[in-house]
């Protein structure tokens, strides 16, 4: 895993179709915007654990 630190603004691009901003961090609380080709499934975290608690 990956640890990377990023201001509001800044982003990181995943394998050259994948880029991840951070577009506001305030109080703990952080907001992302995620660009993916339509073919790439993004799914939230609790979402894809449940989804694997029943696979």
């Amino acid at each position: 895993m990956l640890v990377l630190g990023r201001k509001p603004g800044e982003y990181v691009v995943i394998n050259d179709e994948i880029k991840i901003k951070v577009v506001k961090s305030d109080n703990g609380q952080l907001r992302l915007a995620i660009e993916a080709p339509k073919h790439i499934s993004i799914t939230r975290g609790e979402l894809w654990e449940e989804q694997q608690k029943h696979a």
